[in-house]
């Protein structure tokens, strides 16, 4: 019995998503671009011979037009600009797990950012999804050649962004297992023992709500504030759970009314937390349920002693 394209569509939309998030960086924007592209595809009068190329393809199209307007808005944002948290992703390849849990880290989307909207969409094709180059191609309109020289400059350029040595993913957790332990506990000594020297603490709030005015930089400074600043939050009754966030150990920040105040990405490198990225612009973090006053919080955080 021949499916409806619905249920076709159905079947696709966590590979589309996947594909439009690491083409954007935002978990909204990518929604909306695999729902254009469902209207593209209701709409077509002709049957695709490969629904998932003719898919695939669209979601491409519609997510490199959504960037080249994105990155106008993003060039005049408030702050440091982070990607927005993806708590699970939708679309597993067991084949390429390696490569899809790579290219969801908050550190390689900021990569990706040094990107032009075609060499990041070429790049997430074919280094991520493994499609091939004829696909790649009818997707975002170039010729084969053209799109393996895409690829070619899109590695070099991802290649220099790269750390040299990265922790594995067991070293990873126990790491952040003990942190957070330490920040709980607002234990300097013990959070600077994990920090590497050079540690930078940096937040998006996209001038929505409180944040740093600059970086904080170094273990001993980036120690002290969070040891300072931790046990404040816990006794204005601020709550987290540790969590992967973009597939990375991180955590989500509630309120005391379960609402989400931010989250919290731990980037480890050389065993030791090289950049601490909290995203706190409450616009990039409604998909994860409602949404805490960062200001209130704040508030009552500066006055708690």
């Amino acid at each position: 019995m021949s499916r409806t394209r619905t249920e076709e569509f159905q079947e696709l939309r966590p590979l589309l998503f996947s594909i439009a998030y690491r083409i954007l960086g935002s978990v909204s924007e990518a929604e909306d671009a695999v729902q254009e592209t469902w209207l593209r595809y209701e709409a077509s009068p002709t049957e695709p011979r490969s629904v998932k190329a003719y898919l695939s393809a669209a979601v491409t199209r519609v997510s490199i037009n959504v960037l080249r307007s994105a990155r106008v808005r993003r060039e005049a944002y408030v702050g440091p600009w982070f990607p927005e948290p993806l708590l699970a992703d939708p679309y597993q390849d067991p084949e390429r797990s390696a490569e899809m849990a790579d290219s969801v880290s908050t550190a390689a989307l900021l990569l990706l950012e040094r990107l032009s909207p075609l060499e990041r969409a070429v790049f997430v094709l074919r280094e991520v999804f493994d499609f091939g180059f004829p696909e790649i191609a009818s997707a975002v309109g170039r010729s084969e050649a053209a799109c393996r020289q895409l690829v070619v400059r899109a590695r070099r350029h991802m290649a220099e962004g790269r750390p040299r040595f990265e922790a594995s993913r067991k070293e990873r957790t126990e790491l952040a297992s003990r942190f957070f332990q330490a920040l709980r506990e607002g234990d300097v000594d013990g959070l600077q023992e994990l920090l590497a020297a050079e540690v930078t603490l940096v937040g998006d709030g996209g001038g929505k709500a409180p944040q740093l005015a600059r970086a904080v930089v170094g273990a001993r400074n980036v120690a002290r504030l969070l040891a300072d600043v931790f046990p404040r939050m816990a006794r204005a009754a601020v709550t987290f759970e540790p969590h992967e966030v973009n597939g990375e150990p991180g955590a989500v920040f509630r309120d005391r009314d379960g609402k989400v105040l931010h989250t919290m990405v731990l980037d480890v490198r050389d065993g030791r937390i090289r950049t601490i990225r909290n995203v706190i612009n409450p616009d990039k973090l409604r998909h994860l349920g409602p949404v805490a006053d960062p200001w209130a919080v704040h508030r009552e955080v500066r006055n708690t002693p």
